[in-house]
C-alpha cells in the first residue's frame, strides 16, 4: 500500500504569495491614484474652454465682456469636483477660474481674455503658460 500524497500549499508558499501581492499593490496603489485624482480635471478644463468660446462670441456681438459690472455669459454648473468663477476687468477683460472643491481642493486653473490659460494651484506646482494635469509639465 502506497502512503497517500497531501495536496494544498505550504504555510510558507502562502506567505510568499501574499508578500508578493502587497508589494505590487503598495507600488500600483499610488500610481492607480494619482491616475483617478488627474482623470477629474478635464470636465473643469472643457468647461473653461467652451466659456471663453462663449465670451468671445458675446465680445463679438457687443464689443464687451461684462453686463453690469458682471462677466455676460452664465456660468457653468455641475462640474463635478470644480467651481466655475468669473471677474471682469473693466469692459475689455476677463477671467474664468476653476476651483477644485472636495478631494480637489488645491487645484486651480484660469484662463483670460487673451486666452492665455494658467494652472494657478496644483499640488505638485504651478504653470503660468498653460493647463496642467501633472503640475509644472504642460500636457501634451
Amino acid at each position: 500500500m502506497q502512503p497517500s500524497r497531501q495536496r494544498g500549499f505550504t504555510l510558507i508558499e502562502l506567505m510568499v504569495a501574499v508578500a508578493i501581492v502587497a508589494i505590487l499593490s503598495a507600488v500600483a496603489l499610488p500610481a492607480y491614484n494619482s491616475y483617478v485624482q488627474r482623470s477629474r480635471v478635464p470636465p473643469a478644463l472643457d468647461a473653461l474652454s467652451s466659456y471663453q468660446v462663449r465670451m468671445e462670441q458675446r465680445f463679438q456681438d457687443t464689443g464687451s465682456f461684462a453686463n453690469n459690472g458682471n462677466c455676460a455669459v452664465q456660468l457653468p454648473t455641475n462640474i463635478a469636483n470644480f467651481t466655475i468663477t468669473c471677474a471682469v476687468n473693466g469692459t475689455n477683460g476677463y477671467t474664468a477660474t476653476a476651483t477644485g472643491s472636495g478631494s480637489m481642493s488645491g487645484y486651480t486653473y484660469t484662463v483670460n481674455q487673451a486666452g492665455t490659460r494658467a494652472t494657478t494651484a496644483h499640488p505638485k506646482g504651478t504653470n503660468a503658460t498653460c493647463w496642467s494635469t501633472k503640475g509644472t509639465v504642460c500636457d501634451t
